[in-house]
């Protein structure tokens, strides 16, 4: 039976739901997707008492069967049809026993829907915390299902629900807490019989729901909407009464559960400090100063444990072509799929210090505040409260920050967040900022005191988030949603963040941004890797043969002799008959075939763009070499006309390039990793790459 026996875990946002599914599945679960859709779908596996090993579904947080977005359109399909792959055996439902008023409108829907229940009551410290005591066996009387009060944070009751599971029955025994024939007399058993529909409040739902639920057939949906004309059958109006007959019996159930304790005490830990922390100043600027340390931290924690994953691949490249025997398959593994996998690796401790921070604001509630309170400013430029977060994580790197839209409901504010990230400057563009910089703008001081390089360098900062503010704009009104703008926000106690929780979401995000997004990563780096080590015909042999000749085995060194040799078959590779091939299109931005190749080698990766001019230009692309770099890049002079290759004016058309440009594999891996869809990445790389084309022309055309 391991497996074949599904539980759904539902629950209404922020009652504990995703914790308990952490805690009854460990490691043992995987992130997928809800068929046809692009919602993450949690599953994992949990050992009862018995023996027998379950699947656990961790179903989308979600008030109402009456979806608001697609995420909770979910659990309308999954407990609606029958045939769905997550149809579950029984429902554990996930109760706040703090606010058990608001969790059983939903409870209450649920168990019309005939599925055996169990409900866990979670929080019931808190409960008595707020003077309320609830008569847990009274309650499971009054609905007729198991009741277990637990504490999901704290791992207590677990071993109870475990038990409870094991004794469920497949048979459910629920109360029922409305008559649901009587809201839409005829309408419930004529979709009843023509559908071939067992219970009334599924028929009910299909009269609700039937041009959004994917299962229904266009006839079937066709149908519903005949017999709705028939009976008038007004979904508001027939929700409302829905509402309203449920609060009666809720309101019934909770007078004769729950007993609260008179006492005049003080306003919460939690509103007191909400007074300083969501204050229209003072809660901005602490924001700010919060963001300042998880950015810094971002920088400086990383940049240990990042220089230690380049060093072992530095190693594993030496030692590679050290002990392994020389050959296309050896330079294949160090230099193709090694430095592909490096690529990739060398992210791991930012996405890790990222999504440790992001989880710690949402385990102590902070996050919500957040939301709360940049939303308003948010939404008139199309995006919401909970897009601030990866738009600040993106000054780190893009990658990370675009995973972390997960948690934006809506499908239209996720998709212009997605979008637009990756414009904010990430750490990538830093080497290629600072060596242009170095080389055109001189290390001169403003007003005595604020160098003139810093401020180019910060310009470039603040021109990425007004182009990101701009562009979100624009999409705002381009991207088409039907869902409608709704903003409920619950903001929850502060409570100190769980450190398992934090360490198990490090876990999930690195290993699905190494397992999916690597794949890409390293396909196309082998790709570039092919493009830059081989050219047509006998090129390479004729350059081979070109520098044995005494003429340069007499002037220069061996060392010297390979990078010449490099040069010129990176000249004649199919990526230098490539940047040949583009030269006429970025001619106008002012760059030659040389920078185009970087430009093609650098889509891997930015900072690639250093290396490559530094192997074009003859001399090694390390630290240590960077003022040797320079130094070439600013004698490099153009063979027609004799002037200086790296002029301002090419410089800075360079940098507004890079500004713009989507240079980047690692971010359409995990865009299209994301949305599930080519379209998005393709829509992402046209339009930055044509604002990079456009903004350089511009620079360059007004500077040279």
């Amino acid at each position: 039976m391991n497996g074949d026996f599904k539980i759904a875990l539902i629950g209404n946002p922020n009652a504990g739901k995703s914790t308990l599914f952490n805690v009854l599945t460990g490691l043992n679960q995987k992130i997928g997707n809800f068929p046809g859709v692009t919602v993450d779908k949690k599953t994992g596996y949990s050992k009862l008492p018995d023996g027998r090993i379950p699947q656990i579904i961790d179903l989308p947080g979600t008030y109402s069967l009456y979806p608001k977005s697609k995420d909770e359109l979910i659990v309308m399909e999954a407990l609606a049809d029958k045939k769905s792959s997550v149809h579950p055996d029984l429902i554990v439902f996930v109760a706040d026993a703090s606010n058990l008023k608001r969790n059983l409108l939903l409870y209450t829907q649920i168990a019309d829907l005939k599925i055996p229940v169990i409900i866990a009551l979670n929080m019931m410290d808190l409960a008595k915390r707020n003077g309320l005591e609830i008569s847990v066996d009274a309650l499971s009387r009054k609905l007729g299902v198991q009741v277990i009060p637990i504490s999901a944070r704290n791992q207590q009751g677990i071993d109870k629900l475990k038990e409870a599971i094991c004794n469920a029955g497949k048979i459910p025994l629920q109360v029922e807490s409305i008559e649901v024939e009587a809201l839409a007399p005829g309408l419930v058993q004529k979709i009843q019989a023509e559908m071939m529909v067992d219970l009334p409040y599924v028929a009910l739902q299909f009269a609700h729901q039937h041009e959004q639920l994917h299962f229904l057939s266009a006839d079937q949906s066709d149908r519903i909407e005949e017999i709705e004309q028939e009976f008038s059958f007004h979904s508001q109006k027939a929700q409302a009464a829905e509402t309203i007959a449920r609060y009666n019996f809720i309101n019934e159930v909770l007078y004769d559960t729950i007993t609260r304790k008179i006492d005049a005490k003080q306003e919460t830990v939690s509103n007191r400090i909400d007074k300083v922390l969501t204050h229209k100043i003072f809660g901005f600027l602490i924001f700010f100063v919060i963001l300042l340390l998880i950015f810094q931290s971002i920088f400086a924690w990383s940049e240990y444990p990042m220089s230690l994953i380049e060093q072992l691949f530095v190693w594993l490249g030496e030692a590679g072509h050290q002990y392994l025997p020389a050959g296309v398959f050896t330079d294949l593994l160090i230099d193709g799929i090694l430095a592909g996998l490096s690529g990739v690796l060398v992210f791991i401790p930012q996405i890790a210090i990222l999504f440790a921070f992001i989880s710690i604001l949402e385990d102590t509630g902070y996050m919500a505040r957040v939301t709360f309170m940049m939303d308003k400013i948010m939404r008139k430029v199309g995006l919401s409260g909970k897009s601030v977060v990866p738009m600040i994580g993106g000054f780190a790197c893009a990658v990370p920050s675009i995973m972390s839209t997960r948690n934006i409901e809506s499908w239209k504010d996720r998709m212009i967040t997605i979008m637009v990230t990756p414009l904010i400057t990430c750490s990538a563009r830093l080497p290629v900022y600072t060596l242009l910089i170095s080389l055109v703008v001189p290390d001169e001081k403003v007003f005595g005191f604020i160098n003139l390089q810093g401020i180019v360098l910060m310009s470039l900062y603040v021109l990425s988030i007004i182009s990101a503010i701009l562009v979100a704009l624009v999409m705002k009104y381009i991207i088409k949603s039907r869902e409608r703008g709704y903003f409920i926000m619950e903001l929850p106690v502060y409570r100190m963040p769980r450190w398992n929780n934090v360490a198990l979401t490090m876990y999930e995000k690195v290993k699905t941004f190494v397992l999916e997004a690597g794949k890409v990563i390293v396909a196309v780096s082998i790709v570039l890797w092919v493009l830059a080590s081989y050219g047509p015909g006998e090129r390479f042999k004729q350059i081979e043969k070109e520098y044995q000749a005494t003429e340069f085995t007499e002037r220069y060194s061996p060392e010297e002799l390979d990078r010449l040799k490099a040069s010129s078959k990176l000249e004649n590779s199919y990526a230098g008959i490539l940047g040949k091939s583009i030269e006429p299109v970025i001619k106008p931005l002012g760059f030659d075939w040389k920078i185009g190749i970087a430009l093609i080698t650098s889509f891997a990766a930015r900072e690639v763009f250093v290396g490559t001019i530094a192997t074009i230009y003859s001399v090694d692309g390390d630290d240590a070499h960077m003022e040797s770099v320079r130094e070439k890049m600013q004698s490099a002079k153009d063979p027609e006309t004799g002037l200086p290759v790296f002029t301002a004016a090419v410089a800075f058309s360079l940098m507004i390039f890079y500004a713009f440009a989507m240079q980047c594999i690692s971010t359409i891996a995990i865009v299209y990793r994301e949305t599930k869809h080519w379209k998005w990445p393709a829509i992402q790389f046209a339009y930055m790459t044509g604002m990079a084309y456009i903004s350089s022309l511009i620079v360059y055309q007004l500077m040279k």
